[in-house]
């Protein structure tokens, strides 16, 4: 037989479009083609398959060799091929017979010597062959993302291995999800002195999903807070971490434990490309990154105003499209924004300590656009720490507070009676949604219409203030928002009176 043919896949974004294999060996001048719209990468193929055949005792065939990657028109790049392109050729040899590789899907780069080389993007691909009930064949370094999906994956070492593992000589190990975690003991919300209010506003945020800026001088321990708040995140399910581990996969990275929410903290000298994702090829940014998680923007003002408004439309449909003329990828970017900042250049609004004038502080704030404060529902004021508090926690004089678990118990507690009543978190509520579910008397919400006129609030975030009261009376066991909700809500504002004020 002079002609076979293998399954493997491309990577678009986190899609993995099926490509078949194509191998036809005919007669005339020894040469070796590749067609099928490869990139220079795949085009290397030739050259590492013909040193991988020949020192896997093979003998690489003396032919004319045409190698199609079908479908024509879709673009490939990686090693991800070469397995599959030696196995074919070895098959169309008929140096392999007698091999059942239709049911098989094969992914792995290949060493001069024939060793099996990981590949990127390994879980879409595992994915979408269990949707077409093929079996896989991968290297070792790609085993456990393969095994997270739950398709049947074989291990094997090199290209004698799999060649074995074919015609029925050898057995190949099943893919093992056993991968160890890494222990490592969570900051816990006790080590934070004083700042209740801000850990009020973390655990409503924690509840509701919604987004949160933390303003305030420096050392007031906005970033220590941040960090803690992922401890009162629950696990994430099958699904979310499926998700999230296969944007890691196209990105080459792997994480200790799938199943932790992932927290992004990119430096504020971050590009564009580098927190929505794109390039010539797109790959997904830090907003992908932090899909089912957190990211976490420190030093917000300090970002470019640019940048941070090309995440005004993520936070909204959570999801970043990326256009380029041969195609469009849609990564996936349900994430929970939470930002730290000074008040003002010198770090403080007031007091001894501020140098700065109210022209340059109008000047500092003006660096974030007002749609791009409108996604935020809570923004508070984190103080500098009462005189004598530091002198009495160092003596051991001070109640160290609540910790993180007994905080996170009500945190899913909340969650429960959000994801029983309408499906999703608060923060996940449409305009239809909150008109069922954040019902006001008539005198609150009048009220409150008062309140956002005289505050000069939009109409977004009317819809925030709702959300974050809905939280705050799930946490409290209410059915209904009660006036108190709606008060502590419109408290959590101080970005809005920070920027009235400085502007009077």
């Amino acid at each position: 037989m002079s002609l076979s043919s293998l399954y493997c896949r491309a990577l678009i974004g986190v899609d993995a479009p099926e490509v078949q294999v194509e191998v036809h060996l005919g007669t005339g001048l020894p040469s070796f083609s590749l067609v099928g719209l490869p990139e220079t990468s795949v085009k290397e193929a030739k050259e590492r398959v013909r040193s991988a055949i020949i020192n896997s005792n093979f003998k690489f065939p003396n032919k004319r060799i045409t190698v199609n990657l079908a479908p024509a028109n879709l673009s490939k790049e990686g090693g991800r091929f070469d397995l599959a392109i030696a196995l074919a050729i070895l098959i169309a040899s008929e140096q392999l017979t007698d091999c059942k590789i239709d049911n098989f899907e094969c992914f792995a780069e290949l060493a001069l010597s024939g060793q099996l080389r990981a590949i990127d993007g390994m879980i879409p691909c595992a994915l979408a062959a269990k949707s077409q009930h093929r079996q896989l064949i991968v290297c070792n370094q790609n085993q456990y993302e393969s095994a997270l999906t739950g398709v049947t994956a074989f291990v094997a070492e090199t290209l004698s291995d799999v060649c074995a593992f074919l015609q029925g000589v050898k057995e190949l190990p099943k893919a093992q999800a056993n991968r160890p975690l890494k222990t490592t003991k969570e900051a816990d919300f006790c080590d934070v002195l004083g700042q209740e209010q801000a850990k009020r506003v973390l655990e409503i945020a924690a509840v509701g999903g919604h987004n949160l800026l933390l303003v305030g001088p420096p050392g007031t321990g906005k970033s220590m807070l941040a960090e803690r708040f992922m401890g009162l995140l629950p696990e994430l399910n099958e699904a979310q971490a499926l998700q999230t581990a296969s944007i890691y996969s196209v990105c080459g990275k792997q994480r200790d434990n799938w199943y932790l929410p992932p927290f992004r903290s990119p430096h504020h000298s971050a590009s564009s490309v580098a927190l929505v994702g794109g390039g010539g090829k797109p790959k997904p940014g830090e907003i992908s990154l932090s899909h089912n998680g957190v990211l976490f923007l420190d030093e917000l003002p300090e970002f470019p105003k640019s940048v941070l408004d090309n995440l005004r439309q993520p936070l909204e449909t959570n999801k970043v499209t990326i256009s380029r003329a041969a195609n469009q990828v849609t990564f996936p970017a349900n994430f929970q924004l939470i930002a730290a900042m000074n008040p003002s250049p010198c770090g403080h609004i007031s007091g001894e300590l501020r140098r700065s004038t109210p022209d340059q502080i109008l000047r500092y704030l003006g660096r974030l656009s007002g749609p791009f404060l409108d996604r935020f529902a809570l923004s508070i004021m984190v103080p500098l720490l009462p005189k004598g508090m530091l002198a009495a926690s160092q003596a051991g004089g001070l109640n160290k507070g609540e910790t993180t678990a007994e905080v996170k118990a009500r945190v899913q507690q909340a969650r429960h009676i959000q994801v029983s009543r309408q499906q999703c978190l608060n923060n996940g509520l449409t305009t239809q949604a909150i008109a069922n579910v954040c019902q006001l008397s008539f005198k609150d919400a009048e009220f409150l219409e008062n309140a956002i006129n005289k505050m000069g609030l939009s109409v977004q975030s009317w819809h925030s203030i709702l959300k974050v009261a809905r939280s705050i009376a799930d946490l409290a066991g209410s059915e209904d928002i009660q006036r108190a909700h709606l008060l502590e809500s419109l408290n959590y504002r101080a970005m809005d009176r920070l920027l009235k004020s400085v502007a009077n």
